[in-house]
């Protein structure tokens, strides 16, 4: 059986075949020449978080022109045989809900768009609000439409009437 190179070792090599140095490879990747070290070492304790390793990996592979899936699959796979980056089991087996979804994808909404979308719809609110009470107004104020009437005086109409005290 073929033992496969580790990630440190897929690193070191493409680099060294393309030779570039470290310090090379640190102004085109913006990575730090110490984890770059760390990364082709396999010292995986010099990273606060796996995030940072597999930031790092993508990185470097990507700047190496590397299979940068395979590599992070194999880094994935290194990772979970360490004690301090093995990804820790759920904290529950609970099944995500609907409230869970809709938490999510508001949380992935642009504050800038959401604040002018709501102000849009605010406009349009206050539009068809002014729109409702003028028409109310104007529909109590309007005399309905009765047909014309003739005056017809209680007297014999040669007179006024008189007040009564």
């Amino acid at each position: 059986m073929v033992e496969m190179p580790t990630v440190a070792e897929q690193l070191r090599a493409a680099r060294e075949a393309k030779k570039l140095s470290i310090q090379q490879v640190a102004d085109l990747t913006k990575i730090r020449t110490d984890h770059l070290r760390a990364l082709e070492d396999g010292n995986f304790n010099a990273f606060s978080a796996p995030i940072y390793i597999r930031g790092s990996v993508k990185n470097y592979a990507t700047m190496l022109k590397l299979d940068v899936p395979k590599i992070l699959a194999d880094l994935d796979a290194e990772l979970k045989g360490t004690e301090k980056f093995a990804e820790p089991p759920p904290l529950t087996e609970q099944t995500k809900s609907p409230l869970d979804y809709v938490m999510f994808l508001l949380s992935k909404v642009n504050a800038k768009v959401l604040m002018v979308a709501g102000g849009i719809v605010g406009v349009i609110l206050l539009i068809m609000l002014v729109n409702v009470l003028i028409h109310k107004r104007h529909a109590v104020n309007t005399v309905p439409d009765l047909p014309p009437a003739v005056y017809q005086s209680t007297n014999s109409g040669n007179t006024l009437p008189v007040p009564k005290h």
